[in-house]
């Protein structure tokens, strides 16, 4: 959600903002150079407090202070990471995500931040503990993110867990996601770029789902194929209104 500044209607005069200073969506002042912004290089976020602070514990003072530029929806604007994550778990979605990671594959980041949108459980990434984080725009900070050495470890937890394995890749076989229900409660299975899914990842999973297309390329990026499965999940099993 973007930052609302009270303009027009809440300009001077108003009751609620009778200076006619910008103000966000507590009332407070935004910084004139508060300007939200995103990864594409423009300012974001909100400048610092004006006003007395407030008491709640999950105000961070240093953002309080120096004001809050990152990427993050309006209701935990100068708030912790920790008290974030705290608040995310809270409310977090039954489906899991995994990845494969064998060569430091660059939509790692991508799919770990479409992760966090849609509030994921977790994120799994199976094989090489380090991956790129650069495209996850430090999303990872509000996710639960576990490290399995190989695909037939992620089994063994997702099978202690009662997690069926999804796996998502346009395979001979594979059914097609448009049609399928996807279970509330699961884990979704991603290959890396290039060759996708690994033989054990594919012959762990109790199904493996395709996407349709339609033009040319052979393939879509791990990355958009993971945001389009845990958008048909979310269609699913999660109504508008929580977000």
């Amino acid at each position: 959600m973007e930052q609302r500044e009270t303009v027009g209607e809440g300009g001077a005069g108003h009751p609620e903002n009778p200076t006619g200073h910008r103000t966000d969506e507590r009332g407070h002042r935004a910084d004139e150079r508060g300007h939200r912004a995103d990864d594409t290089g423009h300012r974001v976020g909100v400048g610092p407090w004006r006003g007395p602070w407030p008491t709640d514990p999950r105000y961070d003072p240093e953002l309080l202070r120096n004001g809050d530029r990152r990427n993050v929806v309006d209701r935990y604007r100068y708030w912790t990471v920790e008290a974030i994550r705290a608040d995310l778990d809270l409310r977090r979605s039954p489906f899991h995500v995994a990845i494969e990671n064998w060569t430091h594959d660059l939509n790692i980041g991508s799919v770990v931040r479409t992760a966090n949108a849609f509030n994921a459980a977790a994120v799994h990434v199976v094989g090489r503990r380090r991956w790129n984080r650069r495209g996850a725009m430090v999303t990872d900070r509000y996710l639960h993110v576990v490290h399995h050495q190989d695909a037939a470890a992620l089994a063994s937890w997702a099978d202690a867990e009662g997690l069926p394995l999804i796996g998502v890749d346009n395979l001979p076989g594979a059914l097609p996601l448009e049609t399928y229900s996807l279970p509330r409660e699961c884990v979704l299975l991603f290959g890396q770029e290039g060759p996708g899914l690994s033989d054990a990842a594919r012959h762990a999973c109790r199904v493996v789902l395709s996407i349709a297309q339609f033009g040319s390329t052979r393939s879509i990026n791990a990355g958009a194929a993971a945001a389009i499965a845990m958008h048909a999940w979310v269609r699913l099993h999660a109504a508008p209104t929580e977000a």
